[in-house]
């Protein structure tokens, strides 16, 4: 499965990103372009430990069987749940937000798995450093994908 750990896959997201513009249309969903590439930054800010997050209720009950669903190396499904703290509205500038997101992603890549966070993913709870870099990877495709990129 691919890994934000490895070089390459950080490469091909961020050349990904590149070919947004302000009137990429989505093929799902509802974020524009620099509303999605916030939302992403958010989720990379949580597994570089920036922005500390709690486990849901749910997300004990049903975290570790989704984990395991998530991680199985099919890419994600499209329209799934979204925490309140991932939400982006209003208008925001795809420029900054991609040259934002880019910095995240080499800071996870280059970081390893000592960057990563101790704490809890909001959903599956704890994660191990690889477990981050694929849901990382997994969770950028996803998006991308969204924009047909």
């Amino acid at each position: 499965m691919k890994s934000l750990f490895d070089k390459a896959s950080a490469e091909e997201l961020k050349q990904r990103m590149a070919q947004l513009s302000p009137e990429t249309k989505r093929l799902w969903g509802k974020m524009s372009p620099a509303q999605m590439l916030a939302h992403c930054s958010v989720g990379m800010e949580v597994s570089l430990g920036d922005r500390l997050m709690q486990q849901v209720w749910l997300g004990k009950l049903f975290g570790k069987r989704a984990k395991a669903s998530m991680l199985s190396g099919k890419p994600m499904g499209r329209n799934l749940p979204t925490d309140k703290a991932y939400v982006m509205t209003g208008e925001l500038e795809l420029e900054v937000e991609r040259q934002k997101l880019a910095g995240f992603i080499d800071r996870f890549q280059t970081g390893g798995p000592e960057g990563c966070t101790k704490g809890p993913h909001s959903f599956f709870g704890l994660l191990t450093p690889e477990e981050w870099a694929e849901l990382n990877y997994l969770h950028l495709d996803h998006h991308l994908r969204q924009f047909g990129v």
